[in-house]
Order: structure tokens, then C-alpha cells, then sequence
């Protein structure tokens, strides 16, 4: 990253060079629903869909994401979450917005929530500024559909399993009502800035259905590369 990147008083904080530097995800195989990539073929079956998502694992009906979590993309999400460069999010949501065809149709764009105490103390949800540039973007409107019950560890650090029991029950709907009107019969796209194993994403759909959502899409800025490195 560029010095001019510190530049924190310009209408978008980072030089152009820094802003195209991320690369778009590429691999040779991948889920066809949660987007995965792979290294060989071998875990996805004759429909392309991997062994998590085949047996039900995810909350979410699809997912994808612009690039992978690393290099250039990771230092951009960095100075957008940590160092308040609120400005970041709109040409990074331009990126994610390239992740899904422009005929993918939605109803509604659903950010992931932050519990209040951590949103307080870094003065934004990133998830959200995000979400509100996706809906720009595709004419849908933002529902805050969600919050956020309690303040969750870190998923840093933790397996599959452990980051779903770190998640569960951490999220309800804003509605009293169980069913949502707003969702009711909706296909939502739901907006969080990375994703590593999905299970933040799959507890906030599974959440989003409950309460009425017809089918909801995961968009994520990044995703962690778990694929086995030599």
C-alpha cells in the first residue's frame, strides 16, 4: 500500500493504484452454492456442490465474494474497518457488486449486525455502509432486519464447529413478530465484509428465513482461503 493511501482528507483516502490492486477470486474448482474453491474436484459431487453445503451445513441458499482475504484487498478492508476510512466503502462495494450477475434480482439487501458495544466503540458497522452502497447500486432497499443478542469471541482461531457454537443464538430478528413483513416471501441478499467459514452468515439466514425470507443470498467483500498450501 502506497503512502498517499495515509491520506486520510480526500474524498476516497486510497490512490487509484491501491484501489485496483485487489484481484477477483479465481480458482479452478468451486462449490457451486457457497462459492468454496478447491484444489481438485475430488469434495464437489456431479452438481458441483460441496459436502458442507450438501449436507445442509449452511443457513444460506448461495454465496460469493469479490476476491480472497490477503494482500492488497486485506490492507484496504483493514484501513476501512480499523482506521475509520468510512470512505473505503463505496468503491469497495463496487468491487463485491461484481461478484454477482447484474441479472440476479433481489428484493432487499440485509447487513450482518454488530453487537452494539463493538459498533459503539468503532463508530460504524462496516457491513452496513457496505450494504447501503449495494442497495444504491441495485435499486433494493436496506432493511436492519437483524441484531445482534450478545457479544460473540472472536472467530479467529476456531473450527468449523467451534465458530458455530460460538454464533448460535447470537442473532434474532428486529421485528417482535416471528414473521417479518418485510421479508415475507423476499429474496434477501445479506452483506458482510469477509467470510471465512460462513457460519456468521448461515446463523443470520437461517434467522432471515424463520422470520419469512424466501431464499437469502451471502455477499461478502473477501472470503479466508482455506484450501491446503503446500
Amino acid at each position: 500500500m502506497c503512502k498517499r493511501a495515509l491520506v486520510k482528507w480526500t474524498r476516497v483516502p486510497v490512490c487509484d493504484d491501491c484501489l485496483n490492486a485487489p484481484e477477483p477470486l479465481s480458482a479452478d474448482y468451486f462449490c457451486a452454492t457457497c462459492n468454496t474453491p478447491f484444489i481438485n474436484a475430488y469434495p464437489l459431487d456431479d452438481r458441483g456442490v460441496c459436502a458442507a453445503c450438501r449436507s445442509g451445513l449452511r443457513g444460506f441458499d448461495h454465496a460469493a465474494s469479490f476476491g480472497l482475504y490477503e494482500g492488497a484487498l486485506r490492507t484496504l478492508i483493514h484501513l476501512f474497518k480499523y482506521s475509520g476510512m468510512k470512505p473505503l466503502a463505496r468503491p469497495l462495494a463496487a468491487c463485491m457488486d461484481r461478484a454477482i450477475s447484474n441479472d440476479e434480482s433481489f428484493d432487499a439487501v440485509v447487513p450482518v449486525p454488530l453487537y452494539w458495544r463493538r459498533q459503539w466503540k468503532r463508530g460504524f458497522n462496516q457491513s452496513e455502509l457496505l450494504a447501503r452502497h449495494i442497495g444504491k447500486r441495485r435499486g433494493i432497499p436496506v432493511l436492519r432486519a437483524l441484531r445482534r443478542t450478545r457479544a460473540t469471541a472472536t472467530q479467529a482461531g476456531l473450527a468449523s464447529a467451534g465458530r458455530q457454537r460460538n454464533v448460535a443464538g447470537a442473532f434474532v430478528l428486529r421485528a417482535k413478530a416471528k414473521i417479518d413483513p418485510r421479508l415475507a416471501g423476499k429474496k434477501i441478499l445479506l452483506i458482510d465484509d469477509v467470510m471465512t467459514t460462513g457460519a456468521t452468515a448461515g446463523a443470520c439466514a437461517s434467522v432471515l428465513k424463520r422470520g419469512g425470507a424466501k431464499s437469502v443470498s451471502l455477499l461478502t467483500l473477501a472470503r479466508v482461503d482455506r484450501r491446503w498450501k503446500p
